[in-house]
């Protein structure tokens, strides 16, 4: 049994959000680590390949994780390591009900090392739902 592949969050993406939001709430634009970029977002690829069990939320988590604690961009690492994990399940058909002072304290947490990236996944399984169809 094949499993399908799910749709990858695209680099220029993640470069046009970091830009959108530190245009609206200000910071330092600008990719501090190129390589640690990259290992970011190859991240949930290798999740999948190795490792089939992974499931959405865990290869969200990964995307979150990559980012997060990498510190590989010069401002807004917490904010795009979530909308990272949001924008890749939201392309696999699936959105994140979360309230936002939920969210900021699960950020904190990953980028303070208080929480790792499994624990990002189980919290994101119990916020994701299926996107309607409208």
């Amino acid at each position: 049994m094949t499993r399908e592949e799910p749709r990858w969050v695209p680099r220029l993406v993640i470069e046009a959000v970091h830009l959108d939001q530190i245009r609206e709430h200000g910071g330092l634009i600008g990719i501090r680590d190129e390589n640690a970029l990259e290992a970011a977002l190859a991240r949930p690829r290798q999740r999948w390949t190795y490792e089939p069990e992974s499931d959405l939320a865990r290869l969200a988590a990964a995307y979150a994780f990559g980012i997060c604690t990498a510190h590989l961009l010069r401002d807004g690492n917490k904010r795009i390591s979530f909308l990272a994990a949001v924008i890749f399940l939201g392309l696999n058909g699936f959105d994140v009900v979360a309230p936002e002072d939920e969210v900021v304290g699960r950020m904190v947490a990953l980028a303070a090392g208080e929480l790792d990236e499994q624990g990002v996944a189980d919290w994101l399984r119990g916020r994701i739902k299926p996107r309607s169809v409208d």
